[in-house]
């Protein structure tokens, strides 16, 4: 039995799973799991935190493995993850092929040395002054590391964004040693050449949904995507960034989109004729 903590929503016949970024940002995508709640039965599942042994991403997929074996009743689920998230779902899909309807990848990460650097000369770009003084502040000041790393997060909502409302506080208590640990690993991988290769397995409908002023690099991560899951879906949303739930320009195309997509992913297969 998992122990996670899990926010359920909705009573739809159909399940989706909502995955937080962070790694370890859990809560972030309260907003988006409630609103799709309205149509579906939604599970937002926190990520596991630290203790006892370091956190790898296998770890991570072998908790929302067990997730789907007892909370989905047998139904496959759609797998809708952002930012980190997205990456656990093509990392969850890689290694069970066949259990999930289909993936929803929402301001993806990277995969590449390439997309890496191009996300952090966006994000220099866009870091004012005062932001990173804010930063460099935190840096001498915070001695707590569960709390900087906190308020980075706040900031980084706000700097990822493009035209945002205020988030609210939905987030769960922030592990910084789960972060850390989670994505040391997701860089061992990638450093290794397992990710993004290992996606090659990925046989369902994967979309991606990115913002185009989303300083992480949606058109080269895709690019990186399709050399091994040509069946990958790209949409970008003008006036959008890094959250577009949050984002007043692009929120109702975005979810527009998306419940289009999905709905398509749980329609019956038609009936031949005859």
């Amino acid at each position: 039995m998992t122990d996670l903590i899990v926010r359920e929503y909705g009573i739809g016949a159909e399940a989706l799973i909502a995955l937080h970024g962070g790694p370890a940002a859990a809560g972030d995508v309260a907003p988006l799991a409630r609103e799709l709640g309205r149509q579906w039965h939604v599970l937002e599942p926190f990520q596991r935190g630290s203790g006892g042994s370091p956190l790898t991403v296998a770890t991570h997929v072998q908790d929302l493995n067990d997730l789907l074996e007892e909370r989905c009743g047998g139904r496959r689920p759609v797998l809708v993850g952002h930012s980190w998230g997205a990456m656990l779902a093509l990392a969850y899909a890689a290694e069970h092929p066949t259990a999930s309807a289909g993936l929803v990848l929402i301001g993806c990460g990277s995969f590449s040395a390439a997309a890496r650097a191009e996300f952090e000369a966006r994000l220099e770009a866009r870091l004012s002054p005062r932001d990173v003084a804010c930063l460099s502040e935190l840096e001498r000041t915070e001695s707590d590391a569960d709390r900087r790393l906190a308020a980075v997060g706040r900031l980084m909502t706000r700097v990822f964004g493009h035209d945002i409302e205020a988030a609210g506080e939905e987030t769960g208590a922030v592990d910084a040693a789960a972060h850390e640990q989670t994505w040391a690993d997701m860089m061992r991988l990638q450093d290794t050449g397992t990710y993004p290769a290992a996606f090659a397995a990925i046989s369902v409908p994967v979309l991606m949904l990115h913002g185009k002023q989303d300083p992480h690099p949606g058109r080269l991560t895709s690019r990186d995507l399709r050399a091994y899951i040509p069946q990958l879906e790209y949409q970008e949303l003008p006036g959008c960034g890094h959250s577009p739930w949050l984002e007043r320009q692009a929120r109702r195309a975005f979810f527009d989109m998306m419940r289009a997509w999905i709905e398509e992913r749980f329609r019956p297969p038609a009936q031949g004729a005859g």
